[in-house]
């Protein structure tokens, strides 16, 4: 009995360690991982996550992630509590060391299973047949001028028909909306059993620098409903591209573009293009700032004053423990094939003059 005891642990260890070692493998071939996971297994995932888990009028993820908090806050309080009675040695240190590195491998695998190898996708570039390339100063500025033209034709286009913000149930029916017409243009943006809700964390995630988030155990996407109401359609669409399997950042961005200005709505229409835009002038500023502060003085008035709502906004949030997350959370997009970290969002910008490059249009 002694001894079979001793050979479970052993035997789930190889287990363990051979599935986390056959995933890494497969991740270094790209054109595997998109045509046999993206393309092939993983759509059946999330359409079936979405199915289980997205009639729910609540967000069940949330629900778990307070779990392990809870728990992990319990575990935490224990150990304290051995430490100071000196009720810790150093062969059960060591076991729990050992269990937490297997608990870590064991969800690796599962994350990836679920969702994350597709980061290691070719991506919506392969599909669309663009390519990212370095682009130029001039491209740039170019960019950022037609940016400017499309936002400031939304932004009038919605003051002259008097359009107003749906509610949020609405904003996830018009989202579903968007991408079920996207897809007669894009099929491999179909988008099936719609999962998309409002997040217990808002308030939280205003401290904490996050407008949304996409959860891979239960297919749901997370929408910061407390963020401005003219950023929501975006959100809702980039969220949307992480379910449809878009996992890098700029990738979301760009799909959450594709879709949008397929759509012809006013309102995801500027959402869209005053999220681009501001990427887009962010970078501008970095290499030439005077173009760049050239561009934002031929914004129309109610664009500028978004701008400023926005501002006042992250300022009201403003705390010394959101650097440190922005910073964690940088180092989870690089150990993920993202090396420029929360920069990555702004490489959409790339995207977008390839896209430029090949149609002559945004």
């Amino acid at each position: 009995m002694e001894s079979s005891r001793q050979k479970i642990p052993k035997i789930t260890w190889i287990v363990i360690l051979i599935f986390g070692l056959a995933i890494r493998l497969l991740s270094l071939d790209k054109s595997l991982v998109e045509d046999w996971y993206s393309r092939g297994i993983y759509p059946r995932i999330g359409s079936s996550l979405r199915w289980l888990f997205g009639w729910l009028p609540f967000s069940l993820g949330d629900l778990f992630y307070m779990g392990i908090i809870l728990y992990a806050t319990i575990v935490l309080i224990n150990w304290i509590r051995a430490i100071r009675q000196k009720k810790i040695s150093w062969l059960s240190v060591q076991g729990g060391l050992l269990r937490f590195l297997g608990l870590m491998l064991t969800i690796y695998i599962i994350f990836n299973l679920l969702w994350g190898m597709n980061y290691n996708r070719r991506g919506i570039g392969s599909e669309i047949e663009i390519e990212r390339t370095k682009y130029s100063k001039e491209e740039l500025a170019t960019i950022s001028g037609q940016l400017l033209l499309k936002l400031n034709a939304c932004k009038e286009g919605t003051l002259r028909q008097h359009i107003r913000y749906p509610s949020i149930r609405e904003l996830f029916r018009k989202t579903d909306s968007v991408y079920k017409l996207a897809q007669e243009t894009y099929p491999f943006l179909r988008y099936s059993n719609p999962s998309l809700k409002s997040t217990f964390f808002g308030l939280a995630g205003n401290y904490l620098g996050f407008t949304g988030y996409y959860n891979p155990l239960t297919g749901e996407a997370q929408v910061n409903t407390t963020a401005p109401p003219f950023l929501l359609p975006f959100i809702s669409c980039h969220e949307v591209a992480h379910q449809l399997g878009y996992a890098k950042e700029n990738e979301a961005n760009f799909v959450a573009y594709l879709a949008a200005a397929n759509s012809g709505d006013s309102l995801f229409l500027y959402s869209t293009y005053f999220d681009l835009f501001l990427y887009a002038h962010q970078n501008l500023y970095l290499s030439d700032s005077t173009a760049a502060k050239s561009i934002v003085e031929r914004l129309h008035p109610a664009v500028k004053d978004d701008i400023k709502l926005l501002r006042t906004f992250y300022k009201k949030f403003e705390n010394p423990i959101e650097p440190g997350i922005r910073w964690i959370y940088g180092k989870y997009l690089e150990a993920n094939e993202q090396p420029s970290g929360v920069m990555t969002y702004n490489e959409v910008v790339a995207d977008l003059i390839a896209y430029y490059r090949k149609y002559g249009k945004i």
